[in-house]
């Protein structure tokens, strides 16, 4: 191998145009495709911007030709040379106009040959391809997506900063708190017996954040949740998180949409225009989900004391297959299907599956949505009892508090969600500044006032010392990018994912530990 000694760079690989006809270049990369025609040689060299076509020929020097002929895909090359106009264009291409004349050729990495070819229409399977991930990585798509989520971060700490927001870092060896999902626990080695949990969110740090005096606080803070995967959910992911002081729902709404709007003004020059809003309920009662999708119509209507939506007639399998997924039955009634139940969430999901099955979902749109007016208290469906639907620390309306003992129904929150296309973004409320009120609120959700104080004490103590009124939002910055780049999976915008199972099988993690690791933490593991 060559070594990369006095050698560099004058630009990459995807940046070259007409323009540069005549210059002298210096460019590395890993070799794509190569293509020995018997005295013409090409090279395809890749780097994270693009591709760019080298070029050897009876003007080549003798000993540089014989060593491109050793290329083998995925060799790590520098090169030098002068960029010329390709005789045979490509038009599938930003640099399929120009070419490099190569004078000097460096071989400054081998490969053996890889268990994939490295192209964007590989059909490897994917846990092949996470095996080897950081050759999936290789992958144009990928190498884009990645991108674009570094410009999605840059925008986001460009905004926040001149909206006045502060980045502070929160811990992320936190108290195990209960927020609606299981902890990922870490054991202390030097208090014996007592763990740590990774963060579900920086609440807690940033309400007491603004119980600091900082009015206006943003992170974009890595967060874990340790629950069943889906293609929109991974163990670990980021969020945009922010919180402000002295403000009410309207406040926070504002600086998100402006946020919004950037974002696909910027990534993908696209105006969104003003986010319409509607209520839980009347997400609900026309869609079956408070996830709505906007993109396409099939609304549901109460006809008769049935609730039903008509969509263009399903044929007699697709209506089978809504029905054996759902719990809805259907008719035909001319150019329609008429799809009905009692129950509004089944509705709602054999509306989402009706769309698929007829190809309703428009591609390259996109309806943002607020959801506004939830509920506080929801009935769990196994026990019946009344529990909370948001966060414990989510303020309740005003005009419900008479409510909250008597009637809990008709306690609705200061909670609010923003939806993108049938996937929720961000979730956010109004906090609760009161240690009376919050306590009260503990005591709803069945916590003693013994167990509030040793969870929850020292958040109750801040609130005694001038808690200014404040709310927030966590906006997934994954399923963001996710849905700009119209992904299936998050697993195409993140680094390094894990499955469906959580684990990561480039790393085999997670793996076992060795007994004396174990003996030092205190801990045993069982059969």
């Amino acid at each position: 191998m060559d070594n990369i000694q006095n050698f560099k760079r004058t630009k990459y690989c995807g940046l070259f145009t007409r323009a540069d006809v005549g210059a002298e270049a210096a460019v590395c990369g890993w070799a794509g495709r190569v293509r020995d025609l018997g005295g013409l040689i090409f090279i395809d060299l890749r780097d994270r911007t693009g591709i760019l076509q080298l070029t050897f020929d009876d003007n080549t020097a003798r000993d540089i030709y014989e060593k491109a002929a050793t290329v083998k895909s995925e060799f790590v090359l520098a090169v030098k040379g002068k960029v010329r106009e390709r005789s045979s264009k490509n038009a599938d291409i930003p640099t399929g106009d120009v070419e490099i004349e190569v004078t000097e050729l460096r071989i400054v990495g081998v490969s053996e040959t890889p268990p994939f070819e490295i192209t964007d229409d590989c059909k490897t399977s994917e846990q092949l391809r996470l095996k080897h991930r950081y050759l999936d990585l290789r992958r144009p798509v990928l190498q884009r997506n990645l991108l674009i989520r570094h410009r999605v971060a840059m925008l986001t700490r460009s905004y926040f900063d001149k909206q006045g927001f502060i980045e502070i870092e929160t811990p992320t060896l936190i108290r195990s708190t209960p927020e609606g999902a299981r902890d990922y626990l870490v054991p202390s080695r030097v208090h014996t017996g007592k763990f740590y949990a990774l963060p579900q969110s920086p609440q807690l740090y940033k309400q007491l954040s603004m119980v600091a005096g900082f009015d206006r606080y943003m992170q974009i803070a890595r967060c874990y949740r340790d629950e069943d995967l889906r293609a929109d959910r991974q163990p670990e992911f980021t969020q945009i998180d922010l919180e402000m002081s002295f403000v009410e729902r309207e406040d926070v709404l504002a600086i998100v949409e402006g946020y919004i709007r950037l974002v696909f003004r910027e990534i993908l020059d696209i105006d969104i225009g003003a986010i319409p809003r509607i209520s839980y309920a009347e997400a609900l009662a026309k869609y079956g989900t408070d996830k709505p999708d906007l993109r396409y119509g099939l609304e549901i209507e109460e006809i008769d004391g049935v609730h039903q939506f008509a969509s263009p007639t399903l044929t007699r399998k697709q209506r089978d297959a809504v029905s054996q997924l759902y719990k809805v039955r259907s008719r035909n009634e001319g150019e329609f299907t008429i799809i009905y139940g009692n129950d509004l969430t089944e509705l709602g999901r054999a509306r989402v599956e009706a769309a698929k099955l007829l190809n309703l979902i428009p591609a390259n749109t996109f309806k943002p949505l607020w959801v506004l007016d939830f509920p506080f208290f929801d009935r769990d469906p196994e026990s019946g009892e009344w529990v909370a639907m948001h966060h414990p620390f989510t303020a309740p309306l005003d005009e419900s508090l008479q409510y909250l003992e008597s009637d809990k129904a008709k306690v609705y929150a200061k909670a609010y969600d923003l939806v993108l296309n049938g996937i929720e973004l961000s979730s956010g409320s109004i906090r609760i500044t009161e240690p009376e009120l919050q306590n009260r609120m503990f005591r709803l959700l069945g916590l003693s006032e013994e167990e509030a104080k040793e969870k929850f004490g020292f958040l109750l103590e801040a609130f005694r010392y001038g808690a200014p009124p404040h709310g927030g939002m966590g906006i997934g910055l994954d399923r963001l990018v996710m849905q700009i780049l119209e992904c299936e999976s998050l697993r195409d915008v993140v680094a390094f994912p894990k499955l469906q199972n959580a684990a990561e099988p480039m790393t085999d993690c997670p793996a076992t530990v060795d007994a004396a690791q174990l003996r030092e933490l205190g801990l045993a593991v069982g059969e």
